[in-house]
């Protein structure tokens, strides 16, 4: 059977490494696969649980960190050079920013016969100065030329790398949306509710807004917790709400939430009652969405985020700014209300509607799980992907 080397940045929660690991998983017997991963940083949840849930095998390179580090990434590719020659792949195919450079040039130093890359959002904008981000892109369609074909996750993130950015022609691409194991999100819902609601003494009558990520720059928490505070200050409904995940950022989103008069609960910290409940990072994300009335995304930059996806196989409405590829992932005014980017008065505004309008809530969560179940299924991506490798490879081999 042909054999993939499957590289992926690095295990953390998160969208890629569900897609790694089901590619990985149900891909077999019609393809053999390796998958190798980088480490994760210390603002990052571990997905170990995933992978194991599956019963995979991965290979993991200490050398390949987030963070740019020219010894460390020099390293990473003599070390992925070594694999290719041992495990002679017919397919590389790599996931993010850095396995797709690093893996991508050992596989063409190696003349591995398919090069493929999946974008599963983009560095373009939002997180490096005018200056690094043209070297990326450099460095982009520099790897794109060496590329049987790049993977984009949605139309829109498409349009941008091909007519905006210039990654690569349009023939390069082809889009293959992301897919997960949705089910779980739709079974014991009622149990799983109680369980999240009774864990923080959250009332019948109180409506709680969550938003789960990284606490880290670009997914602009801070825009969440203004928002919060001027909600709240605008509704008679009590409202709490749940930052879930962890970072670099909580100390100072904990200090910018108690400057606006909201009271915070942490790990470190419990209060019952707070405002703000920072849970860190709980890896069930099925039972925190059972027990939310609404999810938000804050972010100044995404690809396909996977909590919206998530949310809306749990029926449960979104409030979320209008970035990246959110408008091909959701059904704006019917699965979600859109806000401008970074725009407090905006945001706020929708999420008072939400708050108060239970009709619009109820309907907009009917909407969502009939949305995600078949379109974001892991089996329609395992399908679409066993296509692309099947024709690539046999295309190869005519040549």
């Amino acid at each position: 059977m042909p054999k993939i080397l499957r590289i992926i940045n690095r295990f953390n929660l998160g969208g890629p490494t569900y897609n790694v690991a089901y590619l990985s998983k149900y891909l077999a017997p019609d393809y053999e696969t390796l998958l190798v991963g980088g480490v994760n940083s210390d603002s990052e949840a571990c997905s170990d649980h995933i992978i194991n849930k599956l019963g995979l095998h991965t290979l993991k390179i200490p050398d390949m960190q987030r963070e740019i580090n020219g010894y460390s990434d020099m390293v990473a590719y003599q070390k992925i050079k070594e694999i290719i020659k041992r495990y002679k792949p017919d397919i590389v195919h790599t996931h993010a920013s850095k396995a797709g450079f690093i893996g991508r040039y050992a596989a063409k130093q190696c003349n591995v016969p398919v090069i493929l890359h999946t974008f599963h959002g983009h560095i373009f904008h939002s997180y490096f100065s005018d200056y690094k981000t043209a070297i990326f892109k450099m460095i982009e369609r520099n790897m794109a030329s060496h590329s049987s074909a790049i993977i984009a996750i949605s139309n829109l993130q498409k349009e941008e790398l091909c007519n905006i950015h210039k990654i690569a022609p349009a023939e390069k691409f082809r889009v293959i949306p992301l897919g997960f194991d949705l089910d779980r999100f739709q079974e014991n819902y009622k149990t799983k509710r109680e369980v999240f609601r009774n864990l923080y003494k959250i009332s019948d009558d109180e409506v709680t807004i969550s938003i789960i990520g990284r606490l880290v720059p670009i997914k602009n928490h801070t825009l969440f917790i203004k928002s919060f505070a001027k909600s709240k200050e605008q509704t008679t409904r009590k409202i709490r709400g749940f930052i879930v995940g962890d970072g670099e950022l909580r100390k100072s989103l904990t200090e910018l939430a108690e400057s606006l008069k909201l009271t915070c609960s942490t790990p470190e910290r419990p209060r019952d009652g707070a405002d703000i409940i920072f849970t860190s990072w709980i890896n069930d994300a099925d039972i925190v969405l059972a027990g939310s009335d609404i999810t938000a995304l804050t972010s100044f930059n995404e690809g396909t985020p996977v909590s919206l996806i998530e949310a809306q196989a749990a029926n449960t409405p979104i409030i979320s700014t209008n970035v990246g590829g959110i408008e091909d992932i959701v059904i704006s005014g019917k699965t979600a209300l859109l806000a401008e980017n970074d725009n407090v008065d905006d945001f706020s505004g929708k999420l008072v509607s939400l708050v108060e309008d239970e009709t619009l809530r109820k309907d907009m969560a009917h909407y969502g799980w009939e949305f995600v179940k078949n379109r974001f299924h892991y089996s329609r991506l395992v399908r679409d992907m066993k296509e692309l490798y099947d024709e690539l490879l046999l295309t190869k081999n005519r040549t």
